[in-house]
């Protein structure tokens, strides 16, 4: 670890990813304060040389609080209800970066609050997962102030591979919900051709491994190989996840008036999945129904494959 200066950041929620941000905040310096609804989750972290809090309002006085929750509500819990960070009437952070998937309406009640305390907000979704944060190639989108996206920039780049300013307000979170979509319908659509390849007698490893050289593969591809393959479908992202995203995305897209019908029948596979019971499972899960639509009984290739990212 190199030490160096910086701000002092604030930390809400350490799920899967927020877990190993912390970590890679800490690992490059920066002190770090953390809060997580159930404590014993965010301990080891002290081991790492964070500080552990109780209660959000005790990030009041720092710099820079980031927060990583789950769902909207949980958003406005932690900033505006009892003990949030928003609620200290003599202490408020510099600034909040918020890097949850939540409604952009979600987004601008916690947006005034803030403001009205001078606290500046920045909506900071990510793109990726453990792994690929894991490979140091996690991006961010960010909206907000300018000024102060230029002033925490540093501190969003420890994240990973690149970080994109987009505008001002909300226009972070549309970036996100789009992305989200566009992960839903695209490995959709990669399981049905998979399943296609291999009803006509393609392995799915020849078949992926075709595709991943060509001009059609991509990161995604490439890292989603491995669980199509051999059917390994520890979770990184769930069912019930992608579900919320398909929803925020097609009610973005009824307010704009911007017709998604592909996405739109995308939503319904995942929901239908979802409502029998696929809700602990990586949403990788798509081609096992694909194939049973398709009357083929798929099993694991046990084939070697990479996922790519330690390749680039």
């Amino acid at each position: 670890m190199t030490p160096k200066t910086g701000p002092r950041i604030g930390w809400i929620g350490v799920g899967r990813m927020g877990y190993q941000l912390v970590t890679r905040l800490l690992d490059a310096g920066y002190e770090v304060s953390v809060y997580n609804r159930t404590r014993s989750k965010a301990e080891p972290l002290a081991e790492k040389g964070a500080t552990i809090v109780d209660r959000p309002v005790e990030l009041a006085s720092l710099d820079l609080v980031i927060s990583m929750v789950a769902a909207s509500k949980d958003l406005e819990a932690v900033m505006l209800g009892e003990g949030g960070l928003l609620t200290d009437p003599a202490a408020s952070p510099r600034a909040i970066a918020d890097s949850s998937t939540v409604s952009i309406e979600a987004s601008e009640r916690v947006r005034r609050a803030a403001e009205e305390r001078g606290t500046a907000l920045l909506a900071t979704p990510v793109s990726g997962n453990p792994s690929v944060i894991a490979a140091g190639k996690l991006t961010v989108a960010v909206s907000g102030p300018r000024e102060a996206f230029e002033e925490f920039e540093p501190v969003l780049l420890a994240f990973g591979r690149g970080v994109t300013y987009v505008g001002e307000g909300e226009l972070a979170r549309l970036v996100k919900i789009a992305h989200n979509v566009f992960l839903g319908v695209v490995t959709q659509s990669l399981a049905e051709i998979t399943v296609l390849a291999e009803k006509g007698g393609v392995s799915r490893e020849a078949f992926l491994a075709f595709l991943n050289d060509s001009v059609m593969g991509s990161v995604f591809s490439r890292y989603k190989t491995p669980a199509f393959v051999n059917l390994d479908f520890t979770p990184t992202f769930t069912m019930p996840l992608l579900q919320k995203d398909f929803d925020l995305g097609l009610a973005a897209a009824d307010k704009l008036k911007s017709p998604m019908p592909i996405a739109s029948a995308a939503r319904q596979i995942v929901a239908q999945a979802v409502g029998g019971g696929n809700t602990e499972l990586d949403f990788a899960t798509l081609i096992l129904d694909v194939a049973r639509g398709a009357g083929l009984e798929i099993t694991s290739e046990k084939a070697d494959v990479s996922d790519g990212l330690s390749d680039r």
